[in-house]
């Protein structure tokens, strides 16, 4: 009770004995009380008490309530008393205001009680598991409790959760719950379990979170929405950011183009309400998570692209250009679209052909570059359009291009009617804002980053200065004001600009040493001994002069590398000149500015360094010391290897282009060799057609001369007719040599077919086992084309002598019909005799026997044919009506389908009209019962009463007194 006294301090000692003893007096009826009732309302009154008396009620009721959460669980209504008694123990959401000892004394109290409710395990587990009941009076307290213990002591219950069963699936159906407030509630649970945590952020996004939370923002008006828009932005940062895995499902899932009704802002933008610049600032910042230069490369490539297709960066650029949109949100817009177009070609070129609504229109990069050397803008807006403009020139060599031809003699307007880039950059850059001049060389140092093209041309861009004078140089004038003694901001933007300009530029070296005043200059600067405000300005000095001497070709006698270094030993001496050149790194906003691209600083006066800037002074810092420390004989050799290597890369570059061309001539020799193959497959059935149509041929010449063998003995016999009808034996034997000479031409056309082929296969397999040599390739591909040209004239004499043995092959029939002929003629021309005439009408009834035959069989092979098909044609007709009989069983299959569904659709609805029934009848019966009228034992036990929080406190009174 000392302990209570104590902790309990500005409380009478009487009210603070009769409260404790209270509590202890609930607590034992909790505990002890066999009847339900009588627990349900010691619960109650523990509720009561919980927020005045936090600790005390914590301290002795806890455990009593964790065992009601898991005895009890049959009971609602107790159930959301225990689970509201918890959350006002260990939330410090709703602490009542006490004296300020006390505040100290438990301000920490929520922790601790935390610690106690997870230090078993199954606690948390039994309240997961309560969460899936529907009932409003338990799930709703259950999600503020565990909400709770999330803030106290998040990444202990995040782990008890990950390795619970279903754990992160059951609180996922918080957000599909119909009752706004516990869906709301459900989003701020999910925040607060998604926070850093990457194993959770990826099964919630599995879960399907993506969808559900872009349909609660669709339903609550997306920008136009209340806080709930808010707290599910807040949720899908926490799901994307630094996470690869979610963020590629998120552009894999089409989520990005669901993003672009968020910027339809309309065109009347007045009267933006503070919950909207919140919603839409937070809509923007999640779409620049997507495409965050920290994300990988191919990641944020991807999104980019996405973003473009769907329409969602024009949708951003017209925010962009309208008017009446708030300062801080379009600040946020300008930033958004820069890392929308961060080093992607194509959104980069949409982006140059942006106009701004004004008249006449004007490119959206020349309004945007207006404000940032416009000193009367936001500082943080400068700083966004000089992101904005860096971001548009990222790997983007062709708006390098265009921005500096601005400055070129050849493209500037005469007229003056239009300002452009480059004219605006030169305005700043030589404005009296520090600011201006030192946004402005900035930009013109992104303007030739990596683009030795440009760095040339700038070189061309001359400045009238005042009337009368010549013009001067850009780079002239440039160190011109260097050696005026601006402000620090000045110099520091024109020695960025300079050492950008000529590193990897020797020609721009070359044009600054030829100035006979810029030498003296630096060294000057470089050797005196100035404050540490100085000491940034001696360090970009002394590494624009180191850049002079390595990136120097020599080319000016006075100021050749040798000289230079000679130059520094006497004058500064090589220690003090690396000393100076280590002040840049070592500056305390150096390590700031090399951290990200985006130029954040809070003030003017920290906007000192670049981010691309601090890139080459940590490239070029090493190679100028060591450039610095060498002699000339090192240099001479340094020359000599880099002249070697050159040499060596070109004659790479030589033999690469050869290989590439006996590539293409080797694949064109293949092209080749497969034609020629398919010529030869066809030549061979050529041949194989023309050698059947030969022996058919042989074959009737065969019978053909039996016949006539026979008639010319029979002539013999009876006559002279040995020249009988112009028919001759030596006729005869010339015919049959002719046949002889055919059959061996075909069989030497077949032997050179046979060669030719095995010479393709030889080709082939000389083109696969060629290497890589350049020597042997040259020969064997000039082998292969003279083997090439060999083939295509022996298939060429292969194809003449096919056409000069077709014209033989028309021959022999021609001489066959004639023969025929004479055979006929003859029969008819031999006088009529006896015993010529009996033996004539023989064979002729003997031949036309045989023909009689032929044309039997040739009728019945007619015959077959002719029932093959018809039987053909019957199947046919089956399998057509197998058919229409499947196609009519599968409509009535899908009829019968649609009837099942209705009939379950109905059931359903009938389902949801029972379910309305028992509601109405259930509030019938309340009112009923609040009229005064009875109601039976069943009716009121299902009405399940349930009491106001008013009553509560009157139920604890009593409670008390009856104790």
């Amino acid at each position: 009770m000392n302990f209570l006294r104590g902790v309990m301090g500005g409380q009478s000692a009487g009210p603070q004995h009769t409260e404790a003893e209270t509590i202890q007096k609930l607590c034992d009826r909790v505990a002890s009380s066999t009847l339900l009732d009588d627990r349900r309302n010691a619960v109650r009154a523990l509720k009561s008490l919980s927020k005045k008396y936090r600790l005390e009620v914590g301290i002795q009721a806890m455990e009593h309530l964790i065992h009601v959460l898991q005895t009890d669980r049959s009971d609602s209504e107790i159930i959301g008393y225990a689970l509201d008694t918890l959350y006002n123990i260990i939330s410090n959401d709703e602490e009542e205001e006490v004296e300020e000892n006390s505040t100290r004394q438990s301000e920490d109290l929520g922790s601790q009680f935390t610690e106690i409710f997870i230090k078993q395990q199954e606690n948390v587990t039994l309240l997961l598991s309560l969460l899936e009941e529907f009932d409003f009076h338990v799930r709703w307290p259950g999600v503020k409790l565990l909400t709770s213990l999330l803030k106290q002591l998040g990444p202990q219950v995040q782990q008890i959760i990950l390795v619970s069963p279903m754990g992160v699936s059951r609180l996922m159906d918080l957000l599909a719950d119909s009752r706004e407030v516990i869906r709301n509630d459900g989003v701020l649970l999910l925040q607060a379990l998604t926070r850093s945590n990457g194993a959770i952020q990826k099964i919630v996004a599995f879960e399907n979170a993506f969808e559900r939370l872009l349909d609660i923002i669709t339903e609550e008006g997306n920008s136009d929405g209340g806080i709930v828009v808010e707290d599910c932005l807040i949720l899908l940062q926490n799901l994307l950011k630094n996470n690869n895995s979610n963020q590629n499902f998120f552009k894999e899932g089409s989520y990005i183009q669901r993003m672009k009704p968020w910027f339809e802002v309309g065109d009347d933008n007045s009267g933006w309400s503070a919950q909207k610049v919140t919603n839409l600032h937070l809509m923007l910042q999640l779409v620049r998570v997507l495409v965050s230069p920290t994300n990988p490369p191919g990641a944020t490539s991807s999104c980019q692209k996405a973003m473009f297709q769907c329409g969602l960066l024009q949708q951003l650029c017209t925010i962009l250009m309208a008017t009446g949109v708030p300062a801080d949100i379009l600040t946020e817009t300008i930033n958004t679209v820069s890392e929308v177009i961060r080093g992607c070609q194509v959104n980069q070129d949409y982006f140059a052909f942006v106009n701004a609504p004004s008249n006449p229109p004007r490119p959206a990069i020349v309004v945007l570059l207006m404000s940032m050397v416009n000193e009367r803008q936001p500082f943080v807006l400068r700083c966004a359009v000089l992101y904005c403009f860096q971001c548009f020139l990222y790997k983007n060599q062709k708006g390098q291009g265009e921005i500096v031809s601005t400055l070129l003699p050849s493209t500037i307007d005469a007229t003056g009617n239009s300002v452009s880039a480059g004219q605006l950059l030169c305005g700043g850059l030589f404005s009296t804002d520090s600011l201006s001049n030192w946004c402005a060389a900035v930009a013109l140092a992104h303007a030739l980053q990596e683009n030795a093209t440009q760095k040339e041309q700038l070189l061309r861009v001359q400045l009238a200065t005042s009337i009368g004078n010549p013009p001067v140089s850009l780079l002239q004038q440039c160190t011109n004001i260097l050696s005026q003694g601006s402000k620090i901001q000045t110099r520091v933007g024109l020695l960025m600009l300079l050492c950008t300009w000529l590193s990897n530029c020797p020609i721009a070296v070359t044009h600054f040493l030829h100035n006979s005043a810029n030498v003296p200059f630096l060294t000057g600067q470089i050797a005196e001994n100035l404050g540490e405000e100085e000491q940034l300005v001696q360090g970009l000095c002394a590494l624009l002069l180191g850049i002079s001497i390595y990136f120097n070709d020599n080319s000016l006698e006075s100021y050749m590398k040798e000289k230079l270094k000679q130059l520094i030993e006497k004058r500064i001496g090589k220690e003090n000149f690396i000393e100076k050149l280590g002040f840049i790194s070592k500056h305390e906003l150096y390590s700031r500015a090399s951290q990200k691209p985006q130029p954040n600083f809070p003030s003017p006066e920290y906007m000192i360094f670049d981010h691309e800037f601090t890139k080459l002074v940590k490239e070029l810092e090493g190679v100028i010391t060591k450039a610095i420390y060498k002699s000339s004989e090192e240099d001479k050799k340094e020359e000599e290897v880099k002249k070697t290597l050159e040499q060596h890369d070109s004659i790479v570059t030589h033999y690469k282009n050869m290989i590439r061309e006996q590539d293409l001539q080797l694949e064109e020799l293949r092209q080749q060799v497969s034609t020629l193959k398919c010529q030869n497959e066809q030549l061979q059935t050529a041949v194989t057609q023309q050698v059947s149509q030969i022996q058919q041929h042989k074959d009737q010449y065969n019978l053909l001369k039996v016949q006539l063998g026979k008639d010319n003995q029979h002539q013999v016999s009876n006559s002279d007719g040995a020249q009988m009808n112009g028919i001759q034996p030596e006729e005869i034997g010339r015919l049959r040599e002719e046949i002889k000479e055919l059959k061996s031409n075909q069989e030497l056309l077949q032997s050179q077919l046979a060669e030719k082929d095995s010479l393709i296969e030889n080709l082939k397999s000389s083109h696969t086992s060629s290497g890589m040599n350049e020597q042997s390739s040259a020969t064997a591909s000039a082998q292969d084309s003279e083997q090439v040209a060999e083939l295509k004239q022996e298939l060429a004499t292969l194809k003449s002598q096919l056409n000069s043995q077709s014209v033989e092959i028309t021959k022999l029939q021609t001489e066959k019909q004639e023969l025929l002929q004479k055979s006929e003629a003859f029969a008819k021309s031999v006088p009529v005799q006896g015993e010529s005439e009996t033996i004539i009408a023989a064979k002729t009834t003997d031949v036309e026997g045989r023909l009689s035959a032929l044309l039997q069989e040739t009728k019945e092979l007619k015959n077959e044919i002719k029932a093959l098909s018809e039987e053909r044609i019957a199947i046919k007709e089956q399998l057509d009506s197998s058919n229409s009989t499947i196609a009519i069983l599968q409509n009535e299959k899908n009829q019968l389908e649609l009837e099942i569904t209705d009939s379950k659709k109905e059931q359903d609805d009938l389902l949801v009209l029972l379910a309305d029934q028992d509601q109405k009848i259930l509030s019938l019966k309340n009112k009923l019962k609040d009229l005064g009228h009875p109601v039976e034992e069943e009716d009121e036990l299902e009405s399940g009463d349930q009491e106001d929080e008013d009553d509560e406190i009157e139920d604890g009174g009593k409670d008390q007194d009856h104790i």
